[in-house]
């Protein structure tokens, strides 16, 4: 099953990096984001990834266009530095499209651009590309081919440190309370689609907005409820949070590091 990651975002809210490199290019550990989100897939058999580029698309060309990766991997260097040998885990044997998708695309206008390449797929995968997860990607496939639906998303808890407010109509507060107490979901940016979500874009169109209200008006639209690990790379706090887990060998997003159905 084919692999669709949107890689054309800026990444305002992480400036300290963004303005030099695009979002899913952001450090985790010694590797990018981007290169986390591939190995999830990866480990459960999905190696076709299409890589919808945009804001600063040179950077990750750069970094699959070599192949040796020597500023993300430890190597040893030999033979007046004509020679370099690198360390650790094999390279993974995936097939990458790099496809500029414009600058200034939304993520519907990143879909459509793509459509010719997916097609002839049934079912294809999706990914905003900033984001980590355990879900376990099998169940969910399996949970949309079982609904007979069009599309599904990843629907997580929102994170405890979002607080909600309810007020009157003269902007007078009368309850304030965090995420934790009440039963609030969110979009967690993983996609799973069948075909036939083109027929519900338009151009121009964001595809959570528009496109997914047609969905939904057509009761076509089902959310996986993921209790287990999900964190977004939306601030330097959690980047922080992320780089901890990458050094402590904690990475519940890569199955035999703890993830899900690790083997015996």
């Amino acid at each position: 099953m084919k692999v669709v990651l949107f890689c054309g975002g800026m990444g305002t809210r992480v400036r300290e990096f963004s303005e030099s490199i695009p979002k899913p290019m952001l450090p985790v550990g010694d590797q990018p984001i981007l290169w986390h989100i591939m190995q999830y897939y990866s480990q459960y058999g999905h190696r076709d990834f299409l890589l919808c580029l945009g804001y600063k698309a040179n950077v990750i060309k750069e970094f699959f266009l070599n192949p040796k990766r020597p500023v993300f991997n430890d190597c040893v260097i030999s033979q007046q530095f004509s020679k370099v040998e690198m360390l650790g885990e094999a390279m993974p044997d995936w097939r990458v499209a790099l496809l500029d998708t414009g600058m200034w695309c939304n993520i519907g206008e990143r879909l459509m651009a793509i459509k010719h390449l997916v097609k002839d797929e049934e079912m294809f995968l999706a990914n905003y590309s900033d984001g980590l997860t355990d879900a376990p990607l099998p169940a969910m496939i399996d949970f949309l081919k079982k609904s007979g639906k069009i599309g599904c998303f990843v629907a997580v808890r929102a994170p405890l440190n979002v607080h909600l407010a309810e007020f009157d109509a003269d902007g007078v507060v009368t309850r304030f309370r965090t995420s934790s107490e009440t039963d609030v979901w969110i979009n967690a940016g993983y996609y799973i689609f069948r075909n036939k979500i083109f027929d519900y874009i338009r151009d121009g169109e964001e595809l959570v907005r528009e496109p997914f209200n047609r969905l939904i008006a057509e009761r076509q639209l089902v959310a996986y409820r993921h209790e287990g690990f999900f964190r977004a790379l939306d601030t330097m706090r959690d980047k922080q949070a992320l780089d901890d887990m990458v050094d402590k060998a904690n990475m519940p997003w890569r199955r035999h590091n703890g993830g899900p159905d690790r083997p015996a």
